[in-house]
């Protein structure tokens, strides 16, 4: 489900008509969550902690709502449910996207994630069986804690899904540092929602 918002009576509209006709409307940040807490919490549950980070990530996702704004032709539209569609790596070292449902439930979504993750390491195909605008473009590095990360781009496709990049968890001081960068479309998203966005993450990380 998704509704249509009214652009010519939304706060944003000035903002968005600035940004929607740049060349290169994204813009990102790179930062640390203290994981520590988080970490230990899901070998506790026995949870793989991609997809415990994954389902805390997306959890906050769904409370931020200019994280669930698309553009469409010329038309925003702000969707109901996020979802994942992340990257999972394969045994002969390639990588899939795979569509993983949100669901408020973490069993429930831990489940989805495991079967989801299975298919896409068993398939050979880059694209997911299904997907759509109502995502966050996902992507771990665990081999590299970076400061900094960049995007591939078809800039002849009008994107506008945010992007949210984990790394190499590192420790700091006794804490267990996770490096995430955020890319958005600043038609839809600023600064200030990022930030909401990375204080409710880190709360539930905690």
């Amino acid at each position: 489900m998704k509704r249509k918002i009214d652009i010519e009576n939304w706060v944003r509209k000035e903002h968005y008509l600035f940004f929607k006709t740049y060349d290169e409307p994204f813009w990102g940040i790179t930062t640390n969550v203290d994981c520590t807490n988080a970490y230990k919490k899901s070998k506790e549950l026995n949870i793989p902690f991609f997809i415990y980070y994954l389902y805390l990530s997306l959890k906050s996702v769904n409370h931020i709502e200019e994280f669930k704004y698309r553009i469409e032709g010329e038309e925003v539209f702000c969707y109901e449910v996020i979802h994942a569609a992340a990257t999972v790596l394969r045994d002969n070292e390639t990588f899939g996207f795979s569509f993983i449902k949100y669901n408020e439930d973490l069993q429930v979504f831990t489940e989805n994630a495991k079967q989801e993750i299975e298919r896409v390491k068993n398939d050979n195909r880059l694209m997911p069986s299904g997907s759509g605008e109502n995502v966050i473009h996902y992507t771990t590095i665990p081999w590299i804690s970076f400061n900094g990360v960049s995007h591939a781009r078809r800039f002849s496709l009008k994107d506008s899904v945010p992007k949210i990049a984990f790394g190499k968890i590192h420790i700091e001081n006794g804490q267990k540092l996770l490096p995430i960068a955020i890319h958005a479309h600043h038609a839809l998203v600023d600064g200030l929602h990022a930030g909401k966005y990375l204080e409710l993450f880190q709360q539930l990380l905690m």
